[in-house]
């Protein structure tokens, strides 16, 4: 029993508590606010949502398999990653033929149901596997990296999952793949004139994406932003979801007290625009709360990539960060009309299984990294030594 126990302590003591516990807090305000949001619609005798059970199901497994992420060491996901990269190619195929989107995208085909038990969004999930496929990639050709057939090949690579993604109408997801990539790209010392061709290529490409790869109801959602009083019912959402917000003065209505979001008048208000529920129940207090928390986490990901002594692991970590990063700028963005609106949820706080297990991987697999791969100091040797001397 002692060794067990003993064993129990080394674990977290080589946990990186300021990181897990920000998402376990992250989480947990995450999960008030949506059972806030979703309160009207509970069917009577309930007392909790559908949304909100699925939330709390996924955190609950969610942080369980980080946990369990954690105590492997990375390398076992980083030395199988070509058949990582064939099973992500897979799962965002899969969709074509079966995929289905939600009532107000009949065109999409972004979940793979399984009935009336559930579905899952794989390209949730497809951003964890990117990122871990795309380090080692980066890694396998850093003494040629700056040649034109190196960078084809990381561009190849980017490309094909962002394409598939996109062809399926999640656009939001598709952008935050590319960001992704051009991030790591970046920290793994591609020359800026790189940036500067691709970026030039893009803009060449996009009136041929806005011709032929949008849809109408896309479409719609950019032109509603610049002309709102000719698009009134798709620019609703965004209208009521920023009066929200603007309702909420700097400490908010009060937690379950907001009347837009008790009044459901902000649809999605318990994913994708969670975000105008803070704004109004507890205002620009609690607006800065989450996305400190947000930035708490981003930037001890970004620190414990830069004590990994390896570069794919820093790239890792940079991949998990910018992820978050990305996410929480366009779901923001999307909330203060700043941006059309495009389905991205806000990590750690929206509703959904789907978004909520992906970014606990990629938090497990910076927890792996930082477990079997920084240099944690001498107190894990004194705790080595005692299980020694107890053995």
């Amino acid at each position: 029993m002692k060794k067990r126990l003993d064993a129990v302590r080394l674990f977290f003591r080589e946990t990186d508590k300021l990181l897990f516990f920000s998402c376990i807090a992250a989480s947990l305000f995450g999960l008030v606010m949506v059972f806030s949001a979703t309160r009207s619609d509970r069917a009577e005798g309930e007392l909790f949502s559908r949304d909100f059970l699925i939330m709390a199901i996924a955190v609950v497994l969610g942080v369980a398999m980080c946990l369990a992420i954690s105590y492997f060491n990375y390398e076992v996901f980083t030395r199988y990653w070509l058949i990582i990269g064939g099973v992500c190619i897979l799962a965002l195929l899969l969709l074509f033929p079966f995929g289905s989107g939600p009532e107000s995208r009949p065109d999409a085909r972004t979940w793979l149901r399984f009935g009336d038990l559930f579905s899952i969004q794989p390209s949730e999930f497809v951003k964890i596997g990117f990122i871990v496929t795309f380090s080692v990639h980066l890694e396998r050709l850093r003494d040629k990296l700056n040649r034109f057939w190196s960078v084809a090949q990381l561009g190849l690579h980017a490309l094909v999952p962002t394409a598939l993604v996109l062809l399926t109408g999640d656009m939001g997801s598709a952008l935050i793949f590319l960001v992704m990539a051009v991030i790591m790209l970046f920290i793994g010392g591609v020359h800026w004139g790189y940036f500067l061709g691709g970026f030039a290529l893009l803009c060449a490409a996009a009136p041929l994406v806005w011709t032929f790869v949008f849809s109408s109801i896309q479409k719609n959602r950019f032109l509603a932003l610049l002309y709102p009083e000719l698009y009134p019912s798709i620019i609703y959402q965004q209208q009521n979801g920023i009066n929200a917000i603007g309702s909420g003065g700097v400490t908010g209505q009060g937690l379950f007290q907001g009347a837009y979001t008790q009044a459901g008048l902000v649809p999605e208000n318990q994913n994708d625009f969670i975000f105008t529920a803070i704004g109004e129940e507890l205002g620009f207090a609690g607006c800065l709360a989450a996305l400190a928390l947000l930035c708490l986490i981003s930037v001890r990901l970004i620190l414990i990539g830069r004590k990994s002594r390896e570069r794919s692991t820093n790239l890792i970590c940079a991949g998990v960060a910018s992820m978050i990063i990305s996410q929480t700028v366009v779901n923001v963005g999307m909330c203060l009309m700043l941006m059309p609106v495009i389905g991205i949820t806000l990590p750690f706080f929206s509703a959904g299984g789907s978004s909520n297990l992906g970014v606990y991987l990629g938090i497990g697999l910076a927890l792996s990294i930082y477990r079997h791969n920084c240099d944690q100091g001498a107190v894990n040797v004194r705790v080595y030594d005692s299980l020694k001397d107890a053995t």
